[in-house]
Parts: C-alpha cells; structure tokens; sequence
C-alpha cells in the first residue's frame, strides 16, 4: 500500500494542494476551519512530510550544526536544552558534533556540517580556529555561545558575564571574614575573565590573590587544591573555575582531614546539576545555561532575517547560589 500524499491530503480536507502546503509548513493566513480540516486529515490519513523533498524546494535543510567544545562538561547540557527548546519551535533540528573528538582525530571541525548544508551554526564553547569560523561565517549564520574568545565581525556571541561572577563569588567569601582566598584558575578567555574578577574583589579589600593553575577537570581541581593546601599559609577558601574542578577540590579537603566548610569554604562555577547533588550542595555561580542557549537560539533566528548584521556580545547576568559549602572562617584559621 502506497503512503499517503499531500494529494490525499488535499482531497480529504476539500482544500487545493497549495493550501495543504502552507498549513504544514505553518506560513501563510489561513481561516481556522481550513486549518483544522488538514490537519484533521493529515492526521486520519497518517501523513507525514517528506523532509527530503521540502528541503530541496526551499533550499534549506532546516537543520543547525552544533560544534559542542567537551560533551563531558555538564554545563553545555543545560545550554543545549535551551537552544533546542527555541530551534524545535521554530521548525529546526540540531545535529551535533564533538569538537573535541575531532580535533584529536585531526578532522576539520565543521566540513560535516558543511557538507550536510545545515541552514546555521552554532558553536558551544572555545572556538576552535577563528580563522574558520571567519570563513563558515561568510557562508552561513554562526553564533558563538558559552565561550568569550575574539570572534569575527559577523559572529554572535552569547554568553555569561564571567568576570560579575567571579567578583560575586569572591566578594561572598570576604564577606564571610576570609581574607586568605585562593583561586582554582582555568584556561581560555573564560578562565582569565574568572581570574580577573577574582583579583578585583580581593584588591578592593586589601586582600593579596593566590592563583593556583587548573585545566576545569576534577583531577586537575584536585591537583591545585593538594598544592594550596600544602602550603605553611594555606587558604582558609577557595574559589574555583567551574564545578567539576569544584568537585576535585572537596576530594583533595577530605583526603587531607579537612572538613568543608568547617576547615576550608568553597565556591564552584556554572551550578551545574553536579553542584545541586544533596550530598555535595554546593556553593556556586549560576550563570544561567539554558537562557544562555535560548539567547543563542533568538540570535541565530534573527541572523536569518538579517545576515548582514554587525555581529553583538551578549551577556546573561550571573547569580550566587549560596549553599552548604561556604561558612566563616574557623577560630584557629582567622588572618
């Protein structure tokens, strides 16, 4: 038995063809009544579109590519749900690619992407090559989301205000009575926003900064924080780039015989679900992934209308979720 066709539809409903057409692709005025007669048949009928033909009569495969920097960082999957939740409502569909997978394998980053014509792109985190991007950019809308590396004229960028972020944190730690406060520091432009907020907060109190280097993994959290804490002067707090190197500095407290935040407060980054686990609560810096995501999605939409456009910095406004690793400092460990 043959599938159903758009024919089919059109006899069912007692409409043309041409009307079926702009009912199912969501465009055009049409009277309510007609409306609901196609989609009433569409539905008896067991319709379905043909995505490849659509694509073919309006050029476009209504597909995103997304460049995701490091599917393991928790971060980019709250981000990810916010660009798909506005992408799915607009008619798109996102295909995804690990950066990180390819560079190693020494793939070009976005050829797939270009091969498959996707409509746009979207890429989350550090931009790999901005020289590439400069070139994808000239052929296709691209936004860049989560990540703060100089982008080309044309390319969108959406992300958090890191160094509010860091300012937020530190201020809450020196506010608690801490005066001697370290900083887990990461990589990339993000990393030296953090950082640079960081040492603000703690000039502005006549505090002296301790940044320890990190690399925004568990293991390299845990590293830093076994150096910090080694120290004759060693920190009474600690404020670190995200939540994962967050995490590995609770490992290291615990493995030294200090209790968080009896013995060292701590501060993440990003609120990640990791950080809301009950036997962790953390405290940490929201900076409000799935708004991040949807802001990419809106820039990438308007971009279609308006491709021409000067590309913009964008920035989600951070807030601190204070939690239960943070405290004052204990007597014994006052500066």
């Amino acid at each position: 038995m043959r599938p159903p066709t758009i024919r089919d539809v059109a006899e069912r409903a007692g409409v043309s063809k041409s009307l079926v057409s702009l009912v199912l692709r969501g465009s055009g005025p049409v009277r309510p009544e007609k409306r609901d007669a196609v989609l009433r048949a569409a539905r008896e009928l067991g319709y379905r579109p043909n995505a490849a033909a659509r694509s073919l009569s309006e050029q476009r495969t209504r597909t995103i590519g997304v460049l995701l920097d490091d599917l393991r960082n928790p971060w980019f999957v709250e981000l990810l749900d916010g660009l798909n939740s506005l992408l799915h409502a607009a008619g798109l569909h996102m295909l995804l690619a690990d950066a990180r997978l390819n560079r190693r394998m020494g793939h070009d980053l976005a050829a797939p992407f270009q091969e498959l014509g996707v409509d746009g792109l979207v890429v989350v985190g550090t931009v790999p090559d901005a020289g590439g991007l400069d070139a994808l950019a000239r052929r296709m809308p691209v936004v860049v989301a989560g990540a703060r590396e100089p982008s080309p004229a044309g390319v969108d960028v959406v992300a958090g205000d890191d160094e509010r972020g860091a300012w937020l944190a530190t201020e809450h730690l020196l506010g608690l009575g801490h005066r001697r406060i370290a900083h887990l520091a990461g990589h990339g432009a993000v990393g030296e926003l953090r950082r640079h907020g960081y040492e603000l907060a703690m000039r502005a109190h006549g505090a002296e900064p301790l940044v320890e280097r990190g690399d925004l993994t568990e293991e390299g959290g845990y590293r830093g924080t076994v150096r910090l804490l080694g120290r004759a002067d060693r920190p009474t707090a600690l404020f670190a780039v995200n939540d994962m190197a967050s995490v590995g500095a609770l490992s290291a407290a615990e493995e030294l015989g200090l209790r968080v935040p009896r013995d060292l407060s701590l501060v993440g980054y990003d609120n990640t679900s990791i950080a809301r686990l009950r036997h962790l609560w953390m405290t940490t810096v929201d900076t409000a992934p799935y708004e991040v995501g949807r802001r990419a999605a809106r820039r990438l939409l308007d971009r279609f209308e308006r491709p021409d456009e000067e590309g913009r910095v964008h920035l989600a406004v951070p807030t601190l979720e204070i939690r239960g690793t943070t405290a004052p400092p204990g007597d014994a460990l006052r500066g």
